[in-house]
């Protein structure tokens, strides 16, 4: 490749986003969802003016990717509550507004829907409610006019003992979804039951884009995949023009304490717990992040950061990666002058422990 066709190709890939999901932590004054209890009313309007507020935070620190709220039509699909039922056709005009406001801000939206989406189960019913949950969050990201990037992330459910079955139920639930669903709706491999080749199996029969998880990867892998193979096969369920996003954690690494109590003698013992790796940390460790972009040189995607910290781990990983992979910095539109503005910004809302130096 000459020196042109490498400027060509940076021209070409578009700067990736960094998001996070639903809680600002940095910000204990601003709500996700109306999280009132049904007396008390709550409305998917109230939720929306949170939202608005986030998109004004986000904008000021330059955050281009969040996940709102699974909660934020509350009550909208509760079975005994008809009184909730219609809180999106009161809200078109507000959702509208808010839509035109994330794109104005060009800040990309998503849905998780709950672990309670459960398409894949063989009870007609769960898969009723589930099929009416992805409705309505598909209906408000399209009564907020938002592109195919604005989706709904889900897993495949359970696998009552049998994968394969339970991989076929999906895809025949799929047939049954409604088109604006089908739409918005995406896949995950997970942790536990469903690996990335699962999820690749049921795109082949469906056509449902996917998503990579980078630590789900790393816990369920059965098949020993190649990381890399897999994240470009994954990728490659969206259409063109289309801007992937994946998933990335670090796993959980500190040690616990765990007191317990004899129930007879009432003396207490101190138990030492190890982690378990399917457990998100914190924060992201910028070493591993930055090994993992650069095995995925030259493919172009979006990443949401599923760190326990929620937005702190964002604002800790832009000024890592400027003094530890200003390589990998880069691809997402961070420069070395922004070095000292973005560690004042993570200051502002974390205290840097200190260390002493070397003998």
């Amino acid at each position: 490749m000459t020196a042109g066709d490498a400027t060509d190709t940076r021209k070409q890939a578009r700067t990736s986003r960094l998001g996070f999901p639903v809680k600002v932590m940095a910000r204990d004054d601003l709500k996700s969802n109306d999280s009132r209890r049904s007396a008390n009313n709550p409305h998917l309007k109230v939720s929306l003016e949170y939202v608005d507020q986030i998109l004004d935070h986000l904008d000021r620190h330059d955050i281009r990717m969040y996940r709102m709220s699974s909660d934020i039509a509350p009550y909208v699909t509760h079975p005994d509550m008809p009184q909730f039922h219609g809180m999106i056709g009161e809200s078109v005009s507000e959702l509208r507004a808010l839509g035109e406001k994330s794109k104005r801000l060009d800040i990309r939206l998503s849905f998780h829907p709950s672990q309670f989406v459960v398409l894949n189960s063989p009870d007609p019913e769960l898969v009723r409610k589930s099929i009416w949950d992805l409705s309505t969050q598909a209906e408000m990201l399209d009564l907020m006019e938002l592109g195919p990037e604005a989706v709904l992330v889900i897993h495949v459910g359970g696998t009552y003992g049998d994968i394969p079955a339970s991989r076929a139920r999906w895809v025949e639930t799929w047939k049954m979804l409604p088109e604006h669903v089908r739409r918005r709706l995406v896949l995950e491999h997970d942790d536990l039951r469903f690996s990335a080749a699962d999820v690749l199996w049921i795109h082949e029969h469906t056509g449902v884009r996917l998503i990579f998880d980078y630590q789900h990867f790393w816990c369920l892998n059965p098949e020993r995949a190649d990381l890399r193979e897999t994240l470009a096969a994954i990728l490659a369920t969206w259409p063109e023009g289309q801007q992937p996003k994946i998933h990335f954690s670090s796993p959980r690494t500190e040690l616990r304490e765990q007191v317990r109590v004899d129930p007879k003698t009432r003396k207490k013992t101190t138990k030492y717990v190890a982690p378990v790796f399917t457990g998100h940390a914190d924060f992201c460790n910028p070493f591993e992040f930055a090994t993992f972009m650069r095995t995925a040189e030259g493919l172009d995607f979006d990443v949401m950061l599923e760190a326990k910290s929620k937005d702190l781990a964002l604002l800790r990983l832009r000024p890592d990666l400027l003094r530890y992979a200003p390589d990998v910095a880069l691809r997402f539109g961070l420069e070395a002058t922004e070095a000292e503005e973005l560690e004042e910004e993570a200051d502002a809302v974390l205290v840097e422990e200190k260390v002493a130096g070397g003998a």
